[in-house]
């Protein structure tokens, strides 16, 4: 997704404060550094529940990564080049790089030893990768196959060619079938065995944004500029698709989706340019999707969504990284921490488990447009230890107890506000000169 491409918000107040002053917050914070236009958050004081520090942060310098996925113990990115970069996890060493010939690289998406990535020409190339003393690829796939202009008329090669930039993709498992969604408003599935395109369908009123897969049931879930969350459901023995659920509760546009299915609970977060993630929950006898809230905290548009075990982690036009728990067994979420090491909008992100003994470890990988790509280690404290400690400290200082939750609460409500300058420049719509 280029930057023209993003969909951004208006400034907006946090909902947490409901006396905070409606004018433009941004006058009230000091000049931009001269280094960046973007301004840092103030520092957050750490949650008890959870541990968190960046262990690398490299800054590329010629241009902005749009996507990174994780697989193998690597991380790959992709970028503004015609190159796919590998990363050792967790320390992000270098280990290889793929080049391709056609331009730069919009989506990438791991499985196993196999990697789909999207790029400038609209089509899909598909790798298979090996993890040994030395990082060795072998294209195995164009999607759709170079054969097929010589073999089709050409109305029918462009039915199966998207019209415009592949901005997202998904993989189902069961049935080897991979999906790809474009700014050309349609979603297509691609049978990878034999690299056939099964279905092409019109799925949005404008560009979808984001594309997740229920591994459980092979639902597909879209989202798009046109602010809708839509969910199909595959015809098997037709190989098309069919919409189930429309899911509309905004006019900004829907920017990232997240599926979290823990413990035959499932939840869908989606992610807006007003700064809500949006969030639903799958009944278990009708399996319909009923609106269970919004998270707010973030200031401007969420860009990206990650969703693992029970925590969700949204990257945010603020320049922050937000962690959010939710509470087993209910729809209460906690925000449990701010990451807000990047100077500019974060606007991808990649995650995976660390299991340790006494905590659950993390590895979190995030891309800002300030050309940084950072990692970070993340231990979060199981829900009972964080109850008793809470009940202990409580018998043991009320007062104490007090003022630190009231000292997280105005941490969190102390979003990051975008500098004066950067504001100016996005209104004229000149977001990066």
């Amino acid at each position: 997704m280029c930057e023209q491409d993003l969909q951004f918000s208006p400034p907006r107040p946090s909902s947490n404060s409901p006396h905070h002053s409606p004018g433009p917050v941004f006058t009230l914070l000091p000049p931009p550094s001269p280094e960046s236009p973007w301004t840092l958050s103030p520092l957050q004081t750490p949650s008890p529940s959870i541990l968190y520090h960046c262990i690398a942060s490299l800054h590329r310098h010629e241009g902005n990564i749009y996507s990174i996925a994780v697989s193998k113990g690597l991380v790959f990115t992709g970028s503004e080049s015609n190159r796919v970069r590998a990363w050792r996890q967790p320390d992000c060493i270098e280990r290889g790089h793929i080049k391709a010939s056609c331009g730069e690289v919009r989506a990438i998406l791991a499985h196993g030893n196999m990697l789909f990535t999207t790029h400038r020409d609209c089509k899909v190339r598909v790798w298979n990768f090996t993890v040994s003393d030395n990082f060795r690829t072998k294209k195995v796939a164009t999607l759709p196959r170079r054969s097929s202009f010589l073999m089709f008329p050409k109305l029918n090669s462009q039915q199966k060619q998207h019209r415009d930039c592949v901005s997202c993709m998904a993989y189902y498992h069961a049935e080897g079938l991979l999906y790809t969604g474009s700014y050309d408003k349609t979603v297509k599935a691609w049978r990878v065995l034999d690299k056939k395109c099964v279905d092409s369908f019109l799925a949005h009123e404008s560009n979808v944004n984001a594309i997740v897969v229920n591994q459980d049931d092979g639902c597909v879930f879209t989202c798009s500029s046109d602010g809708s969350v839509k969910i199909w459901r595959r015809v098997y023995r037709e190989n098309s698709h069919t919409l189930t659920m429309t899911l509309k509760f905004q006019q900004s546009p829907v920017n990232a989706l997240a599926l979290s299915t823990v413990f035959n609970n499932c939840f869908l977060y989606s992610g807006s340019s007003d700064g809500t993630i949006n969030f639903w929950e799958k009944e278990k006898m009708s399996g319909r999707f009923n609106h269970g809230g919004f998270l707010q905290g973030h200031r401007f548009a969420v860009l990206c969504l990650v969703a693992i075990e029970k925590l969700i982690f949204s990257g945010s036009e603020d320049t922050t990284i937000r962690v959010w728990r939710r509470e087993e067994g209910s729809c209460f979420h906690e925000c449990l921490a701010v990451l807000d090491g990047h100077r500019g909008p974060v606007r991808c992100l990649a995650a995976c488990l660390e299991m340790e003994k006494v905590v659950m470890g993390f590895l979190v990988y995030s891309a800002s447009l300030d050309q940084t790509f950072k990692a970070w280690r993340i231990k979060v404290m199981p829900e009972e230890k964080i109850c008793l400690d809470f009940t202990e400290r409580m018998s043991a200082d009320s007062k104490t107890m007090t003022a630190t939750a009231t000292t997280k609460r105005m941490d969190y409500e102390m979003s990051p506000v975008l500098s004066p300058s950067w504001v100016e420049k996005k209104i004229k719509n000149n977001y990066f000169q």
